[in-house]
């Protein structure tokens, strides 16, 4: 697709999660000739702690980031420059912000319109969900009793309702979140429910500007490449009628918007690249292109969609207990050894003092020895360290079992392991698991409400498409001997959780590395590199996505977290570094490839 002559909606993302630098929107505002600001305020996690906070006082239903960081202490350079806001910062009560804010603008002396999206909330649907037998999408457990949020993902179209009213601030609850993107662009530019691909290029754009400083160069393989990352530049993103975006971010700013930092985040949480489902469209971004065409400018085109699926996704919260975490350096000769050996200690002694108690034991217990690289696995390569610290978690359906062992486990710096220092936190929290599943999207209907005013918008019944099949790469070819090099040398690497799986994107640096990279890393490969990840003792299931377009590989690693960002208890439940942990993976390729890799390390200065 060209570049058409038509003015390009600027479009920049403000904050990843509410809890985002508070550097960003001055510096975004700086930049000047903003159409859009855009926040995405809610990940999974914070949908759990939210749902607690509500509970105790069911007036705070929102994080106040947006009132007192992000947004409201520069309204009136919003107003002034005419910037559009478009957030999920609503949370669980899109309402209540509203209201908070036309209170903030009149205080302020302004006229700025706000407009709240809801809907999405289904917690008064969650008896009827359970007595129809609905059943987690990944691992097919019930839904349980003790809730404390049910949303379904809304799309982008509410949102461009309410910018075609006249909106200048549009704050929404749970919603895909691409299409705090989507909207706008839907609004600016007129695409209708039928253009799929329009839809989906517009998901696309969302996806890369929601997650702000990812795309910029933060969480960049090549980190050592990114300067200034005290002043990292904000995303930025040039949106066309034709769907086609350029990436970039404010001048004089740090950071690198690349090919590569580009591509890691467009493959960042995405299962199958061809079939990557939201609320307004079914996705297929195996064959997108990504081009640098200047400094810090990225082109990004190519996005394929098919009609939505009859289907909401919903993603809830429930309450799972109590958990205790305690952080415990130890230091000296075997330092893991005597680690490994105090844990098994601690929790004996707390179930014996659970059972002396009349009390039910543990539900879960681990260990895990940070500073041997237990994020590894098999293929540690640091044993016998002299210093660690010992992260113990347990679980337990009561607060009081929980403390217990919270209060118990502090003994081991006088009755256990030589070495044993001051822990460096002990919390005991209540715990939170999410449950996702779909709904039919006839059960729910999106109202937008602005100046006392509420309407319904809607929706459309879907239908199920199949994806475009993706074949496999190539095999390679070699008449030369092979020699073997880390992974890292030939591709770049981007991980991230979705629930209790997480998928590692590998994309080759340059196409013709593609073929002898898929060649070493089979499903089977990668598993095995990962079976410390599983299960019950066994390697996780993988399945592998091929991305031509990006001459990549989507590893996709089923039950492998734990229980996800909430519930699991190693050092990364949030599988930001499992992309790390698979660079040092072997790759044969021929001798003359080799060689030239050598000669880029030498050129570099990193030989």
């Amino acid at each position: 697709m060209g570049m058409g002559a038509e003015r390009a909606i600027r479009i920049a993302g403000g904050s990843a999660y509410f809890a985002d630098s508070a550097l960003g929107v001055p510096q975004l505002l700086g930049a000047g000739n903003l159409d859009y600001l855009v926040f995405d305020y809610l990940a999974e996690a914070s949908m759990g702690m939210l749902g607690r906070i509500r509970e105790a006082d069911p007036a705070k239903g929102y994080p106040d980031d947006f009132l007192t960081v992000h947004v409201g202490p520069h309204l009136h350079e919003i107003a002034r420059q005419g910037v559009k806001v478009v957030a999920n910062a609503g949370a669980l009560d899109p309402l209540g912000l509203a209201k908070a804010l036309e209170a903030k603008i009149a205080e302020e002396g302004l006229s700025l319109k706000v407009a709240a999206i809801g809907g999405d909330e289904l917690l008064p649907l969650a008896d009827t969900l359970r007595t129809e037998g609905v059943r987690d999408m990944f691992t097919g457990a019930p839904l349980p009793d003790r809730l404390l949020t049910c949303n379904a993902y809304l799309g982008g179209f509410p949102i461009a309702e309410a910018l075609a009213r006249g909106s200048d601030i549009v704050v929404t609850g749970r919603i895909v979140d691409s299409a705090i993107v989507l909207g706008p662009l839907i609004h600016e530019f007129g695409w209708t429910r039928d253009q799929h691909d329009l839809l989906a290029a517009g998901t696309l754009a969302g996806h890369l500007l929601e997650c702000s400083t990812q795309i910029t160069g933060g969480t960049f393989t090549d980190w050592q490449e990114v300067d200034g990352w005290d002043r990292i530049g904000f995303p930025i993103g040039e949106c066309h009628a034709d769907g086609s975006v350029i990436i970039t971010k404010p001048k004089e700013t740090g950071g690198l918007v690349s090919v590569g930092t580009v591509s890691e985040q467009l493959l960042y949480e995405v299962s199958n690249p061809a079939d990557y489902v939201v609320a307004d469209v079914a996705c297929d971004f195996s064959d997108v292109r990504i081009e640098g065409v200047g400094p810090d400018r990225v082109k990004v085109d190519g996005a394929k969609g098919r009609p939505p699926t009859p289907y909401l996704k919903v993603s809830a919260t429930y309450d799972a207990g109590w958990r205790t975490t305690a952080l415990t350096p130890i230091i000296g000769q075997s330092a893991g050894d005597k680690a490994r050996r105090q844990a098994d200690a601690l929790i004996e002694r707390g179930r014996a003092l659970l059972r002396g108690s009349n009390m039910p034991d543990f539900t879960r217990t681990s260990a895990f020895v940070i500073g041997e690289e237990a994020s590894f696995g098999a293929n540690a390569r640091v044993t016998g360290s002299r210093e660690v610290v010992l992260k113990l978690c347990v679980d337990h359906p009561t607060m009081q079992g929980a403390g217990l062992f919270a209060r118990e486990q502090a003994s081991g710096i006088t009755t256990m392991s030589v070495g044993t220092a001051i822990n460096l936190a002990t919390t005991v929290l209540p715990l939170t698991g999410i449950f996702a599943c779909l709904i039919d999207r006839t059960r729910l209907t999106a109202t937008v409400t602005m100046g006392g005013e509420s309407w319904d918008v809607a929706d459309v019944a879907g239908k199920e498409t199949t994806p475009h099949p993706t074949p496999d790469p190539a095999a390679p070819a070699a008449e030369e001997p092979m020699v073997e090099v880390e992974l890292v040398d030939l591709a770049w690497a981007r991980s991230g959780d979705k629930g209790s799986l997480f998928n590692v994107a590998v994309i080759a640096r340059k196409p013709e590395y593609l073929p002898w990279i898929a060649a070493a890393m089979d499903e089977g490969a990668v598993s095995h590199w990962f079976a410390h990840c599983g299960s019950d003792g066994q390697p996780p299931r993988v399945e592998r996505f091929h991305v031509p377009g990006l001459s990549a590989l989507n590893f996709v690693l089923h039950d492998s977290l734990g229980g996800g960002i909430l519930m699991g208890t190693g050092v990364d439940p949030a599988a930001k570094g499992m992309g790390q942990v698979l660079l040092p993976f072997p790759v044969p390729v021929p001798k003359s490839v080799a060689d030239g890799l050598a000669s880029r390390h030498q050129a570099s200065g990193a030989l």
